[in-house]
């Protein structure tokens, strides 16, 4: 049951990408999985259901977790970017050849079609800036980097630069290429905080 279910998910995943939530149906999803509607139905109530599904499954955004009081602002950058490459890595082998426009259409219907997933992922957004505001202020206040920045622009900035990272796969088609130019961006940045 739970294998069928996610082979379910993962072939609607496929089909949500290539097409939209909109352009996608019941039946096409039914027939591309080789399921009779009712045996779809068993498993999901609607195609909203399965859509919600999809999105909790494949959109599933990782927390940076790390001590905010111990880590200094260099090694947090190291931490974000490698554990936004992982999810990037992630997501994109899961449905393999579509392009990152694709997923950025996805994940803007995820917020269009579910609005439970829109405020969780807000919200998410939230705390993740929180954090890098936390590590910032104590890099200030460690020496790391100079006194005269405002912490809360900064940590902005940074999340600014992971969410560029959609704009740098478009552009590259690379996801090593977008992930190293993400790595270079706040790395320079980070340059630019440093006490001279």
């Amino acid at each position: 049951m739970d294998n069928t279910k996610e082979f379910i998910l993962d072939e609607a995943f496929k089909l949500f990408l290539n097409h939209s939530y909109e352009a996608v149906s019941i039946s096409e999803i039914s027939k591309a999985i080789g399921f009779t509607k009712g045996a779809l139905y068993h498993h999901f109530k609607n195609k909203e259901e399965l859509f919600k599904s999809v999105v909790d499954k494949f959109l599933n955004l990782p927390e940076t977790n790390v001590d905010m009081n111990s880590i200094c602002l260099s090694e947090y950058i190291e931490v974000s970017v490698a554990i936004t490459g992982k999810f990037i890595r992630t997501l994109f082998t899961s449905a393999g050849g579509f392009s990152p426009i694709s997923y950025l259409a996805f994940f803007a219907d995820a917020f269009r079609h579910y609005p439970v997933y829109a405020q969780k992922t807000s919200l998410f957004f939230e705390k993740e800036i929180e954090k890098t505001r936390i590590v910032v202020e104590n890099a200030i206040v460690s020496g790391e980097i100079r006194n005269d920045i405002n912490p809360s622009i900064v940590a902005i900035n940074f999340f600014s630069f992971d969410f560029g990272l959609a704009g740098n796969l478009v552009r590259s088609h690379s996801i090593d290429e977008a992930l190293n130019l993400l790595k270079e961006q706040s790395f320079e940045f980070y340059k630019l905080l440093k006490k001279q």
